[in-house]
This record gives C-alpha cells, structure tokens and sequence, in this order.
C-alpha cells in the first residue's frame, strides 16, 4: 500500500506540473489532486523536494533497463532521453526551479551507472586501477550529462537517437584506448 501512495501523489505531482511551475504547486494542491489528507503526504515525503527526489530516485532502475555493457551502452542512453521525453513537464519544471539539482544528481547517477557497467566490461583482464576506472566513468559521465542538460534546456527539440548517434561515432573505440593508458 505505501509504495501505491507514493506513486499517486507522485502521478498527481506530474499531472499537476503540467499546468503550472513547480514554484506555484503547493502539498494542499498535490493532496486535493491526489484525494489524500495532508498526514498521509507527511507520511511519506518531508516536502515536494523529497518527493521529487523519491520519483528520480525510484525510476532510475526503469530507465537504465539494464543495458549497461559496450554493445547497449547506446540503448540504456536511449531509455535515460526517453524517460526524460515521457516526463518532459516534470523534467523540465524540475529544470527550471531552485531544486535542479536533483535533476543533474539522477542524470549523473544513471549515466554513471550505465557508464562504469561499461568501463568494467572493457577492463576485464587489464590492470586497472577502480580509482582509474572511477575517474574514466566520471570524465565521460559530465560529458554525457552535460549533452543532455544542454538538450533539456533547449526544449529537447532534437531526436534522442541522433544525438546517441553522434555521440557513438564520437567516442567509438575511446574507452578501451583510455582504459590501456591507465593500464598498470
């Protein structure tokens, strides 16, 4: 039942969104959406900063689907634009209010976790560093991510796949040249 709560005043956070910035939603307009009591938000989140973080957080594991190695490294990217395209009122508001950090923390955590599941695939059998392999995953992942802010802030006008389609011809074959550098 909790989780079930949580994902209706979740929904209603979204719906509402759509109508209005997150600086004007207030927990009585996301409680009267939703059909609960003030209480039973306060059970569950602190403020609609904590359930904003609650939603990313919880949906991350969707996005990635998964594909985390070198050969779908481009559709666990894919599945990261789509769910910001399906949640576009949320991602953007989110975007655009004092809260955006948020937002970067999920981008950064699901392209990091897409990006190490690659860097330890490729490192089998090297001799490298975590530390190396680390600040690899890290390098790459505020590339990637900053890509993505940049696309959000300009209203995500072009098509995901081809900015992982460029982004692919960009750093084909990078990972492993770096990955031997940092070979010890």
């Amino acid at each position: 039942m909790s989780q079930t709560t949580k994902k209706a005043i979740a929904e209603s956070l979204k719906k509402l969104l759509i109508k209005k910035p997150l600086s004007k939603i207030t927990i009585t307009d996301i409680v009267d959406d939703c059909g609960i009591k003030r209480q039973t938000f306060y059970y569950h989140f602190t403020d609609i900063y904590d359930l904003i973080e609650w939603i990313f957080t919880s949906e991350a594991t969707i996005a990635l689907n998964g594909e985390k190695t070198y050969d779908t490294w481009q559709e666990g990217f894919l599945h990261i634009f789509q769910y910001v395209l399906d949640n576009k009122a949320f991602v953007t508001n989110t975007y655009h209010s004092i809260n955006r950090e948020q937002l970067e923390r999920y981008l950064y955590n699901q392209t990091y976790n897409l990006l190490i599941g690659v860097i330890e695939e490729k490192a089998a059998g090297l001799s490298v560093k975590e530390e190396d392999k680390t600040f690899i995953a890290n390098f790459y992942k505020y590339g990637f991510t900053g890509l993505m802010l940049g696309w959000i802030r300009t209203g995500m006008k072009d098509e995901p796949s081809l900015v992982i389609e460029r982004l692919g011809i960009l750093i084909h074959g990078d990972i492993e040249k770096t990955l031997e550098k940092f070979t010890h």
